[in-house]
């Protein structure tokens, strides 16, 4: 499948997405901060984080804006709204909202690697309102029914 992307003048000079291994599902996102500046984020602050891209996703597909793993066990750094979703008819540019959970500022500079994109398939629903609904043996139980520790236990 081809994903167009457009590169912003913010953009200019910072690789393009890519995929930094060959079973990675997730495209790798820069930061396009101005050369030079740096953006600290303070601890329970959160910021956008511009990617200097433009993306126009085929329609039934979105591009999920996911954390690093690395970011968010080394710094507490992730993504908010993860995973940020990119409809395919967006045509805006790719921004990561970022979080610092951890203790420490975290610095962020151009051409850090902040995020990664993936690319996934979307199922459109037709809603049908109905009466009632069929049972289950889970039924209505929400959070925490299943307990913890597997069967039987809580």
């Amino acid at each position: 499948m081809k994903v167009f992307i457009r590169r912003l003048t913010n953009g200019e000079g910072l690789p393009a997405p890519d995929y930094k291994s060959a079973g990675a599902a997730g495209l790798d996102l820069y930061a396009a901060l101005p050369a030079g500046q740096k953006l600290i984020l303070e601890p329970g602050a959160r910021d956008l984080i511009p990617t200097g891209l433009q993306i126009a996703l085929p329609e039934g597909y979105e591009a999920q804006v996911r954390p690093r793993s690395g970011l968010a066990v080394e710094h507490g750094v992730t993504v908010l709204n993860a995973p940020g979703t990119i409809d395919s008819d967006y045509r805006g540019e790719v921004k990561a909202l970022l979080v610092n959970h951890g203790g420490q500022p975290f610095e962020i500079t151009r051409g850090m690697r902040v995020a990664q994109l993936v690319i996934a398939p979307v199922a459109r629903a037709k809603l049908v309102e109905v009466d009632e609904l069929d049972d289950t043996a889970r039924g209505a139980g929400g959070f925490g029914s299943t307990g913890l520790h597997g069967e039987g236990g809580k």
